[in-house]
C-alpha cells in the first residue's frame, strides 16, 4: 500500500522532514496550500488524493464544519496527541508507523484516530517504543 501523509501546517516543518527521512512519503501543507487555507478547503483535497492527514489540532475534532469535511470527503484524519516538541512527536509517529499502517489497512475512511507517544515505561525499556493508535470517531462499535 503507497501510504502518503499529508502534514497540517500545525506541525512546521520539523515534523515532516523526520518522516521523510525515515523513509515515509510525505507532503506538507506549505507545499500545496497557503497559510491561511481554512481546513475544510484543504480536507477536501486530501480526500481526493487519498491522502492520510496528520494534524496536532485535537480540536479539528469538535468543529462541526471540520468534521463534516472530513466525512463528506472521506478522509483518514491521525490527530497527533501529547505536548511535546515535534522532534520528539514525529519520532513516535515513526516508531508507531506499522501499528498505524496496519490500522490504516483496516479502517475504511471517514475516520479519525489519535497516535499517541509511547508510555515513559515503554520508552525507558526501548528508545524506539511504539505508541498506540485508536479510533475516536465514529465511536467503535
Amino acid at each position: 500500500m503507497n501510504l502518503v501523509y499529508f502534514t497540517d501546517r500545525d506541525l512546521g516543518k520539523k515534523f515532516p522532514e523526520i518522516l521523510r527521512a525515515a523513509g515515509l512519503s510525505v507532503e506538507r501543507h506549505a507545499d500545496h496550500f497557503q497559510h491561511d487555507t481554512q481546513d475544510e478547503v484543504w480536507l477536501r483535497e486530501i480526500g481526493k488524493n487519498g491522502w492520510v492527514a496528520v494534524t496536532h489540532d485535537g480540536r479539528i475534532r469538535y468543529k462541526p464544519n471540520e468534521k463534516s469535511a472530513v466525512v463528506e470527503n472521506n478522509v483518514a484524519l491521525l490527530v497527533v496527541v501529547g505536548h511535546a516538541p515535534f522532534p520528539e512527536l514525529a519520532t513516535a509517529f515513526v516508531a508507531t508507523e506499522p501499528k498505524i499502517r496496519n490500522f490504516i489497512a483496516t479502517h475504511k475512511p471517514p475516520y479519525i484516530a489519535k497516535v499517541y507517544r509511547p508510555s515513559a515505561t515503554a520508552v525507558a525499556l526501548g528508545p524506539a517504543a511504539p505508541g498506540r493508535i485508536e479510533q475516536w470517531y465514529p465511536p467503535a462499535k
